[in-house]
């Protein structure tokens, strides 16, 4: 397989769709970070080659301008030297006439080669300027399609971090419905039932020992003596009372109502 020179891939690089290429790609973040990285060595690459052409360029003028100023030269001295001839001759001097005339041949005939080799290599002078300029242009429209890279390579990344940004926030705030503002009061009065349910707990199980039990026992044992003393009151006796008696009376008896006796 021959490999695509650097020229070829100015041109298809150039040509490239980036949204297109974005639209196709599993990993657009991924796929941008490495045709940066291939738009950034190819373009050092074309901007080589193309200081390359142009050097060549301006070596093919400056010969091109060497045969013009040396066919110039050999045109002047056939001048010189046919004027020269002309004055032996005009002398009578046909011996040197002769000889002058055959330089200026020779002049002719050195300016007449350099114009061939500068009439020879206009054409491709001029093909060599027409691929610089296309090289400029392809090289200024990859510099372009860098930049938009770039640009969309900043963009994607923004994007992403404000997504992610985003999710978190999400994440942060999914357990509380943001449409009912007393979610948060109801939670929290949830948790005061738990912490309510708890105590009664505690209590029940209190309550249930045998130190209560006990407890229980003797609240009945003095409530069944009082309930014999009424009786035996009722009947006309009178039951003496015990310290514990005059306690419980007098806590459920107002001292008003022994006022109205």
């Amino acid at each position: 397989m021959v490999k695509q020179s650097i020229f070829g891939r100015i041109a298809q690089l150039a040509k490239a769709n980036i949204n297109s290429l974005l639209d196709n790609a599993e990993d657009p973040q991924k796929m941008l970070d490495q045709m940066v990285r291939d738009y950034t060595n190819n373009i050092a690459e074309a901007e080589s080659a193309v200081a390359q052409t142009i050097g060549n360029l301006r070596m093919l003028e400056d010969d091109y301008n060497e045969d013009i100023k040396n066919a110039q030269d050999w045109g002047n001295k056939a001048l010189a030297a046919s004027r020269k001839a002309d004055e032996f001759r005009a002398a009578g001097d046909v011996a040197d006439a002769e000889k002058f005339d055959n330089l200026a041949k020779v002049a002719l005939q050195r300016q007449m080669a350099a114009e061939s080799e500068a009439k020879g290599a206009e054409p491709s002078i001029a093909s060599q300027r027409e691929v610089v300029d296309k090289l400029k242009v392809g090289l200024d429209q990859m510099k372009n399609k860098l930049n938009q890279l770039t640009s969309k390579r900043n963009e994607l990344v923004a994007r992403s971090k404000t997504a992610a940004a985003q999710s978190q926030v999400h994440d942060a705030i999914k357990s509380i419905d943001i449409m009912d503002p007393t979610s948060e009061v109801g939670r929290f009065e949830e948790k005061i039932r738990r912490e309510e349910a708890k105590v009664r707990g505690q209590e029940e199980l209190a309550a249930s020992s045998l130190d209560a039990q006990f407890n229980q026992l003797e609240d009945l044992g003095e409530q069944t003596e009082i309930e014999a003393r009424l009786a035996a009151l009722k009947a006309g006796g009178k039951p003496a009372l015990g310290a514990g008696s005059q306690a419980t009376t007098e806590s459920i008896v107002d001292e008003a109502d022994f006022d109205k006796l």
